[in-house]
């Protein structure tokens, strides 16, 4: 997904409230008690391609920011998370295989489209 579409999700959940919809041809839609917008083309209007979205997904990777407390003090852990391993990563979590609090999860775009 690139930074404009980023964005334009971004801005439609801000101007969303429960009350009144976002001033745009998407809506803020919820399920399983979370809030999406499905977008079906891309900032010039083309639609999305599967292979493309699957090429640009295999190059991304999460930085993972996890806060733990150790010796007395606060230390804050920084993961580098493969796509294809982020979900086991976060399972890891659920499952307390891994302790902490998840205070940020950034992600790196592939570098021919950064």
């Amino acid at each position: 997904m690139t930074d404009d579409i980023s964005n334009k999700v971004i801005n439609i959940f801000k101007k969303h409230s429960k009350n009144k919809h976002a001033d745009t041809k998407e809506r803020v839609k919820s399920f399983a008690g979370f809030s999406y917008v499905r977008l079906d083309t891309d900032v010039n209007g083309y639609p999305f391609k599967e292979e493309n979205l699957l090429d640009y997904a295999k190059d991304c990777r999460y930085i993972v920011k996890v806060m733990r407390e150790k010796n007395g003090g606060v230390s804050l852990y920084s993961y580098n998370v493969p796509n294809d391993k982020l979900l086991d990563f976060l399972l890891m979590f659920r499952n307390n295989e891994l302790s902490g609090t998840i205070i940020e999860i950034d992600k790196f775009l592939p570098r021919d489209l950064a």
